[in-house]
């Protein structure tokens, strides 16, 4: 590992502390979006309200100096006020293009759930392709980009569902959970002298990584050696929720790349060059448990597909 790579590494490594000065006991969420951005994927980031899901985004944009955009999605949002849209200038006789909020390296879709499936088709390309395509020309995104989706897992009045297709853009899903007791008593004593989680300065959240940090480890988790045997046991976890009883859905070969990459990744922040089964098992479930579908059945049945994941997990045998 070259000293350019380490410094990466180190920097990279330092975003949950401090991310932490504004988020109290959700480093596990953090190191998720960390390794998401390392893979250039997407984050859904689903929790109930008001654990600080929204100021978990803002922390880690502002502590990795990277340009922020956050659109509210609501029922009324239409593609162009995502993506961006032709506006006639009386002056010049032209349609010139203004830019939506999608052209940013952290996209926070506020509840994307709540806005329409046109509109939630508008985000398809941009997560995909890395561009917006308006009247026939497509238009490239800045690099790094990145789109951090929330949405409510237990509120289903007024909200659409995410099909398939944008699901599986994706890279991970990763749960917000309710704090610990200690860590939701320092949250009151952060607040009680004084905390503004609409001030991230005063909270002292200042840049530890910057995108050449970024794209240094991006180069560095390319070099990270897979076994054959890790290779094979990650086809072996897919494969085996295909012929799951209670999954009508498994995961697709995108799910085995996307497992991949994320383990390559959290393998390298973690100071080694080679991936571990155990890197594998970690990020198992926040990689597929948004790329299956449980059978009607088994749903009624109070069956969960976490559940299901870690059936197949203590089932399919990890290489030594």
């Amino acid at each position: 590992m070259t000293s350019e790579h380490e410094q990466a590494r180190q920097a990279l490594g330092r975003l949950r502390a401090e991310v932490g000065k504004a988020v109290v006991g959700q480093e596990a969420v953090v190191g998720g979006v960390v390794v998401a951005l390392l893979c250039g994927g997407h984050v859904l980031l689903e929790g109930v309200p008001g654990v600080a899901k929204t100021l978990m985004v803002r922390a880690l944009s502002a502590a990795l100096s990277l340009d922020t955009k956050r659109v509210q999605f609501t029922p009324d949002l239409m593609p162009g006020d995502v993506t961006g849209s032709l506006v006639y200038d009386a002056r010049t006789a032209a349609f010139n293009f203004r830019a939506g909020p999608v052209f940013t390296n952290l996209l926070l879709a506020d509840e994307i759930n709540r806005t329409p499936p046109k509109t939630q088709a508008a985000l398809l390309e941009a997560m995909e392709e890395r561009q917006v395509s308006v009247d026939g020309t497509p238009r490239p995104l800045p690099q790094p980009f990145l789109v951090a989706a929330t949405q409510n897992p237990i509120e289903y009045e007024g909200t659409y569902p995410l099909p398939e297709a944008q699901l599986d853009r994706f890279l991970l899903k990763l749960s917000v959970p309710l704090p610990e007791r200690e860590d939701e008593l320092n949250v009151l004593r952060a607040h009680h002298r004084g905390f503004d989680p609409r001030d991230l300065k005063a909270a002292g959240v200042s840049p530890v990584a910057g995108p050449a940090d970024l794209a240094a480890g991006r180069a560095a988790v390319q070099r990270v050696q897979v076994a054959e045997t890790v290779l094979a046991y990650i086809v072996d976890l897919c494969r085996a929720t295909r012929a799951t009883p209670a999954l009508e859905l498994g995961a697709s070969p995108r799910g085995a790349t996307a497992l991949l990459a994320v383990a390559k990744a959290y393998a390298w922040l973690s100071g080694r060059d080679y991936v571990i089964p155990d890197d594998v098992k970690g990020y198992a479930v926040p990689v597929l448990r948004h790329r299956v579908r449980l059978r009607a059945d088994a749903e009624l049945d109070g069956v969960t597909v976490e559940a299901v994941l870690a059936g197949v997990l203590a089932t399919v045998p990890a290489p030594r």
